[in-house]
């Protein structure tokens, strides 16, 4: 009886506390805003700073935008259409050496009838341009570069009957406060890191020819609407070589072809790039990389995703993760070298010179301070750069370094590694090669798995490595020295040289050999050397 009077004292303390709580609850609201709207207008705000057009109200602009992102809604409710879509030429991409800035470049056809360019590839700006109605651009005749053997094209709208002009009333026209009407056509200008490089002209919206392949089908022609800047006038390293027949932006801006892509039903979100040892690669949209991948977080920048930048959380020299090593980067296909800041930079060279079993020496021209002379005609055991992301995901670099090749073979080598002011690096495209990068915008991640380049297309699933096995040179449990002392199982991309960076012969400058060192300048602030020589030329960074 006592039990039973027990429970029953329970079960009314229970509905008393349930009472009050029912009373206790608190409403929450939120109050909806119409995407057109003058609040709307207010939080939208382009990367440039500048002011922003909107459609008025119940105009047939105002409705031409509701239908078209309904449409858009539409196509992404019913999934993509394609797997993988590429360039209309193919999805190799190349390296053309010095002539082109050492950048990857690949063949792209614009407009109708379609017309080539050769395009560079850069995750690190948004917008596609070419050479347009030129005023002030890169020569394009092939006699101007030893690595091509035909002419570049210049885009000329008026000889496209695809090609319509962007008014400056166009929601992605960020230059809109410059113009003295809405119907005007939007002009853009892109600068660039490197000092007074610049891209300037006109927006127009054309169509970009593209190719897609299935698991079991041949390729299948696809023609997608992108806004493209009719770039009229270049400056900086644009007339010197770099991208002289255009760049094609591939960031997370809305103005990306990526993004126009993804938003016209065609593709999922991602697209992925790799980079192999002989100067070639792959870029494929709509490729989310294998289940297998490491993968980590994109990074907004004041709130917002302006670039691809991720948080490492450690460096590591071998099995030795280094303490305060964490920086922030941007993932820059268009940058040829990776960059760290200046703090972390003199702890991973101290570990990396404390490890190296080699004369330090010093190479004339050469933009890295640690080199070192090899005592063999082979390149001597280097420890692997390791990056360490949250999750104990890891990006490893099996010999970071770069090769300087003598006339009997090895002469030395270099951590292909610089310094940098700031807090923020930069990963580069020299610890890129050997990686299947996937820039997943979807999901907001960086994923990464190693690979040897193969032709997804072809319905084969891309190679771990060149033998088919993933690269892992430590046993899987073999114990880093991270913080809480967790074992890693690196993913590794074996750089054994990066031959694209290097000549095959290598001079002492003197008087008697006549050498002549005259600078060059690269995108973003590289420098190489061209050497003559009284009976050849060439090229060193």
């Amino acid at each position: 009886m006592a039990t039973r009077r027990s429970l029953v004292l329970i079960l009314a303390a229970f509905l008393a506390f349930a009472v009050v709580d029912v009373e206790a609850v608190v409403t929450y609201s939120s109050r909806l805003i119409h995407r057109f709207s003058d609040e709307a207008k207010l939080l939208r705000v382009p990367s440039n700073g500048g002011g922003v057009r909107w459609p008025e109200r119940k105009s047939l602009e105002y409705y031409e935008l509701l239908v078209s992102s309904d449409f858009r809604r539409q196509k992404m409710k019913l999934g993509p259409k394609y797997n993988l879509v590429f360039p209309s030429q193919g999805s190799k991409t190349m390296s053309l050496g010095n002539d082109f800035g050492w950048l990857h470049y690949t063949w792209i056809d614009i407009g109708t009838p379609n017309v080539s360019f050769l395009v560079a590839l850069d995750v690190g700006s948004d917008l596609l341009w070419v050479p347009c109605d030129c005023v002030q651009c890169a020569p394009l005749s092939a006699s101007y570069y030893s690595s091509l053997d035909r002419d570049l094209s210049e885009y000329r709208p008026s000889g496209s009957s695809s090609s319509r002009h962007i008014a400056c009333s166009h929601q992605l026209c960020e230059s809109s406060t410059n113009c003295k009407s809405s119907k005007q056509q939007c002009p853009y200008t892109i600068d660039y890191y490197t000092e007074n490089t610049s891209s300037s002209g006109l927006l127009v919206e054309d169509t970009l020819h593209l190719a897609s392949a299935g698991d079991h089908t041949l390729n299948t022609s696809v023609q997608a609407s992108v806004i493209i800047g009719c770039g009229m006038k270049q400056s900086g390293g644009y007339l010197d070589g770099v991208a002289p027949d255009g760049l094609m932006g591939l960031g997370p801006g809305e103005i990306s072809v990526p993004s126009f892509l993804a938003k016209a039903g065609l593709i999922r979100n991602s697209f992925s790039m790799c980079f192999d040892e002989e100067d070639s690669g792959r870029i494929y949209f709509g490729d989310e990389g294998p289940a297998t991948q490491q993968s980590t977080q994109f990074l907004p920048s004041d709130g917002k995703y302006m670039t691809y930048i991720v948080g490492v959380e450690a460096c590591c020299i071998g099995n030795s993760c280094l303490k305060q090593t964490g920086f922030s980067a941007v993932v820059d296909s268009g940058t040829s070298f990776t960059f760290v800041p200046n703090e972390v930079y003199e702890r991973i060279t101290k570990e990396f010179d404390r490890r190296i079993n080699a004369t330090i020496t010093s190479y004339p021209g050469y933009p890295w301070k640690y080199c070192y002379k090899s005592s063999s005609q082979e390149l001597p055991k280097v420890p692997y750069f390791q990056l360490m992301f949250p999750l104990n995901n890891s990006f490893v670099v099996y010999n970071p370094v770069f090769v300087v090749y003598g006339i009997q073979g090895v002469s030395g080598f270099c951590l292909a590694i610089q310094p940098m002011e700031g807090d923020v690096g930069t990963i580069g495209q020299n610890f890129m090669i050997g990686y299947r990068m996937v820039f997943d915008r979807e999901n907001m991640k960086l994923g990464w798995s190693p690979t040897s380049c193969q032709d997804l297309a072809d319905g084969k699933r891309m190679s771990l490595s060149p033998n088919g096995t993933r690269l892992n040179p430590l046993p899987t449990n073999e114990q880093q020295s991270t913080p809480g002392g967790r074992a890693v199982a690196p993913t590794l991309a074996e750089v054994t040289s990066i031959r694209w960076e290097v000549l095959a012969y290598s001079y002492n400058p003197s008087p008697e050999t006549g050498l002549n060192f005259i600078p060059l300048n690269l995108k973003k602030g590289r420098q190489i050397w061209y050497i003559k020589h009284s009976q050849q030329e060439m090229y060193l960074t």
